[in-house]
This record gives structure tokens, C-alpha cells and sequence, in this order.
């Protein structure tokens, strides 16, 4: 019987995953340490621990529960945060991996499924960017998410810990903090609903490739029995504007809003889309939801 554990598993992505996975009727339990992950988040059917992924107390987990499995969503989200306290970030991402990884060694975890991030890639040499990419990461957010793909290679050459690589493009959807991790999207939904302006950097003429929650816990369940050893973008292939996600949720909030626009941010990237045949071939994966109807699906549910 697989038994998975999902670090980060009370935040917006890992809940998400862990509530797929008790449909599937997999045996699940869930670390966090609740800075950014929320009690109420929690699926009531599995075993939890308030816990820091970079302390020793993760090793009695692992051996109570005798893990199969683990899906790694526990990190330093916040590319401001990281590029103001950058010993926080690498402390969080790349060493809490460094220890998660030795307590799979030692309790032979047969495969470990990483949570990375389009933010390795940084300013795009082409569109749409595949995983050969050179990558270029503009923030420590990016190096420190980078940085543990590395020691993921290694550690299945050294000692046959399996894993799958997962690259998210912008995940947006139900349970989207827009006070804590703030995605666009949760940040412009929480605004207009309440009738108030959305503030856009530059002329909204900037893309983004956006991908729903409910996809990426679909493919993090695909690479628990496929992939392996492999590294994959996640996302929908698709360049849509600021300005477009604005006029979408305008068709779905009670009033019309207009955006307020100010001077675009040092560092934003222009343009952003990952593609995704790779998923498609190595997984069996297809993303379910375009923008539109996953903004319907995200008004429904903050409504």
C-alpha cells in the first residue's frame, strides 16, 4: 500500500493534491508548519503534523507511518521575501530539501515528487520556454527552487531514490491566499469582488501563463506511478495578458471595475508560457481548465 506525505500539505497547492489523493484512496498524512498553510485547508481524513521540514523531529514521521512516497510543497513562497531575506530562502528550500531528502534515504522512500517553478527559467530567450531552457533565475526564489533539482538527480544516482521534477507556470485557484502567497489572480478576484480597482505594473499588456490548482494536483498524482526520474513543466501552454484576465473577471464580478495602472516593477518578467508536450507525452496528462472557465470555476468558490 503507497503512503504518501505531503510537505506543505495545509497550503493552497499541497491541500489541493491531498484532498485528490483521498478521493483516490491513497493513505495520506501532512506536514506543515503553518506559516502560510491553514488549519481549515485540511482534508479530515489524514494524519497531521505541525512541522518544519528543516528539523530532525520530520525522521518519527516517517518512521510511524513507513512512507512510500513523499510530495514536496513545503518552501519559502514569496520572491519579494526571498530577495530581502535570501539566508531565510536558501534555509527553508534548499537545506529543509537537503534533510527531507536524507530522511527518504534513511527510510527508503521508494520516489519523491518536487514542486519547482517557472521562476527558474527567468527572462525568456523564446516562447513558448521547454525544459531545455538555459536557465537564468532573476530572484533567490528561483535559485533556491533550482538548486534542490540537483541534489534530486544526485540522490537518485547515489541511492536510488526515484523522483519527478515539476515546473509550475502561475497556479491560481481555490484557496489562493490574496493577503499571503498572492497570485494575480487571487489578489484581482479578492479586489473586484469587493468593487474595488486592481492595480496592474506596466501597460497589462504583459502575459502570463496561467494554470489551475485543481491540474497541478492532477499531474502530481500522474507522477506518483509515472515519469520517473524525469523533469516536466506543468502549465497550459497559453500567453494571456494582465489585461485579458481583467476583462474576464469584469464578465463575472457584480460590477464592472476599471484597473488602475502604475509603473511596471524592476525584475517583472514580460512574458511567461511553458510548454507542456512533455507532460503530455510522459505523464497522460492534459490541463482540464482554460482561464475562462477556471475564473468561473475560482469566482464560484470566493463567492
Amino acid at each position: 500500500m503507497q503512503k504518501v506525505l505531503v510537505t506543505g500539505g495545509a497550503g493552497f497547492i499541497g491541500s489541493n493534491i491531498v484532498d485528490k489523493l483521498v478521493v483516490a484512496d491513497y493513505q495520506v498524512v501532512v506536514v506543515d508548519n503553518l506559516t502560510t498553510g491553514k488549519k481549515q485547508n485540511l482534508n479530515p481524513a489524514v494524519d497531521f503534523y505541525q512541522l518544519d521540514i528543516t528539523g530532525q523531529a520530520l525522521t518519527k514521521v516517517f518512521a510511524e507511518h513507513k512512507i512510500t512516497h513523499v510530495i514536496h510543497h513545503a518552501a519559502q513562497i514569496d520572491v519579494q521575501r526571498s530577495m530581502l531575506d535570501p539566508i531565510f530562502d536558501a534555509k527553508n528550500n534548499i537545506l529543509g530539501t537537503i534533510n527531507l531528502l536524507e530522511i527518504c534515504r534513511k527510510n527508503n522512500v521508494k520516489k519523491v515528487i518536487y514542486a519547482s517553478s517557472a521562476a527558474v527559467y527567468g527572462e525568456p530567450d523564446y516562447l513558448p520556454v521547454d525544459e531545455e531552457h538555459p536557465l537564468k533565475a532573476m530572484s533567490p526564489y528561483g535559485i533556491s527552487k533550482h538548486t534542490p533539482e540537483h541534489y534530486l538527480k544526485m540522490y537518485q544516482h547515489l541511492y536510488g531514490l526515484d523522483y519527478t521534477i515539476l515546473r509550475y507556470a502561475n497556479v491560481y485557484g481555490p484557496r489562493q491566499d490574496p493577503k499571503g502567497e498572492g497570485g494575480v489572480v487571487s489578489i484581482f478576484v479578492d479586489k473586484m469582488l469587493a468593487g474595488q480597482k486592481p492595480v496592474i505594473f506596466g501597460d497589462g499588456e504583459q502575459t502570463r501563463d496561467f494554470i489551475h490548482v485543481y491540474d497541478i494536483a492532477n499531474a502530481n498524482l500522474l507522477a506518483l506511478e509515472n515519469a520517473d526520474n524525469k523533469l516536466i513543466n506543468i502549465s497550459i501552454a497559453n500567453r494571456d495578458s494582465i489585461n485579458y484576465l481583467v476583462e474576464l473577471l469584469n464578465d463575472l464580478v457584480p460590477q464592472q471595475v476599471e484597473a488602475i495602472y502604475k509603473k511596471a516593477r524592476e525584475g517583472d518578467i514580460i512574458h511567461s508560457c511553458l510548454a507542456n508536450a512533455k507532460a503530455k507525452e510522459l505523464l497522460g496528462w492534459e490541463p482540464r481548465f482554460e482561464l475562462k472557465s477556471g475564473l468561473e470555476q475560482t469566482v464560484a468558490f470566493y463567492n
